[in-house]
C-alpha cells in the first residue's frame, strides 16, 4: 500500500556525510555502539553487534533512520569479548541511560506471571514473588492485562472454561455461556473433570515456564576470545557487571534489586545450551 508520508521521508533522506569520519574508527568486532547528538550526556540510540562497523553501516543505508542520523553528531563504542557480553551491556546501558530512539528493552521492573495454584490460574507480581526460585510460574508480562489476555487466548484454543479460570463468574449449577457455543469442554457442568481441564491448561502453558536460577548464588560466565577473557557476573538472573579478572568478579556482592526479564532471556540460552560456556561458582 502506498504511504505518502513514508515516501516523502525517503525522498528527504540524504547520506549523513557529517558522520563519515566516524566509520574510520569503528572496529569490526563485538560490542556496543552509541549514537550521540549535540549533548554527549544523553545518547540517542544504543545498539549491539558481533561486528560494530558493519552494523553501524547498515544504519547509514536505511532511509527510515534519517531522523536519527540527522540528529547524530558522534558515534562511540565499547568493545566486548563476544556476543553474550554485548547483549548484557546493551541491555544494561539502555535501561540505565534511556536513549531517545530505543523503545525495546525498556522493561518495567514490576512484572507479572501466571501461577498455577490448585486448579486455578492466578496473576502474581515480581515484587511479591521471587521469580528466580519458583517452580509454578509461566510467562513474563509487563502488565496484568497482557497476562489475562494470554490466559484468555489459551482458553479459546483449548476450549477451557472462563469461569473455572476466574475470567468470569459462573452461575451455580449451570454451564457457562461458552459451553452452549461449543467453546468450552464443560468442566463447569461436569462434562469434563477439573483434573483433565487443569492438565490441558498446564500443557498449553508449558512452553512459557520460567526456569529457576540453577545455582546456589552468584556465578561468573567466562567468555573467551583471542586469548582474552571477560567475566560476566550474574546473580539470580540479574547482571551485575563485567570484569577482567576472577578476583574482581568475586568482589561483586550487590543485592539483586529485582528480577530482570531482559537478562533472563539473554542468559537462558547460553546457560542451558549443550555447549554451555565456562561457569564459575562465586558463592
Amino acid at each position: 500500500m502506498w504511504n505518502p508520508e513514508k515516501e516523502l521521508f525517503t525522498e528527504l533522506y540524504q547520506y549523513p556525510e557529517h558522520l563519515r569520519h566516524t566509520l574510520e574508527n569503528l572496529p569490526g568486532s563485538s560490542g556496543v555502539y552509541i549514537f550521540y547528538g549535540d549533548d554527549q550526556t544523553f545518547p540517542l540510540y544504543i545498539g549491539k553487534s558481533v561486528n560494530i562497523r558493519s552494523r553501524v553501516m547498515s544504519h547509514f543505508r536505511n532511509p527510515a533512520e534519517a531522523k536519527l542520523l540527522h540528529m547524530t553528531r558522534d558515534i562511540d563504542y565499547v568493545q566486548t569479548i563476544g556476543e553474550v557480553g554485548a547483549l548484557l551491556l546493551e541491555s544494561d546501558l539502555i535501561k540505565s541511560r534511556r536513549p531517545l530512539f530505543n523503545k525495546r528493552l525498556r522493561t518495567a521492573r514490576k512484572l507479572c506471571s501466571i501461577r498455577l495454584q490448585g486448579f486455578t490460574a492466578n496473576i502474581v507480581f515480581s515484587n511479591e514473588v521471587d521469580f528466580s526460585h519458583s517452580e509454578d510460574l509461566f510467562g513474563l508480562f509487563k502488565t496484568k492485562m497482557s497476562a489475562v489476555e494470554k490466559i484468555r487466548d489459551i482458553a479459546d484454543q483449548e476450549k477451557l472454561c472462563y469461569g473455572a479460570l476466574g475470567l468470569e463468574k459462573l452461575a451455580k449449577n449451570r454451564a457457562c455461556f461458552r459451553f452452549s457455543l461449543g467453546k468450552c469442554a464443560g468442566v463447569c457442568c461436569g462434562k469434563e473433570t477439573p483434573e483433565a481441564h487443569h492438565e490441558r491448561l498446564k500443557n498449553a502453558l508449558s512452553a512459557l515456564k520460567i526456569r529457576s536460577w540453577p545455582y546456589p548464588g552468584r556465578i561468573a560466565i567466562a567468555e573467551e576470545a583471542n586469548g582474552q577473557t571477560d567475566y560476566h557476573v550474574i546473580n539470580h538472573w540479574f547482571y551485575l557487571g563485567t570484569v577482567k579478572t576472577l578476583e574482581a568478579a568475586k568482589e561483586f556482592d550487590i543485592a539483586v534489586p529485582h528480577f530482570d526479564r531482559d537478562s533472563y532471556k539473554i542468559l537462558c540460552k547460553p546457560l542451558f545450551a549443550p555447549d554451555t560456556p565456562k561457569i564459575i561458582l562465586l558463592d
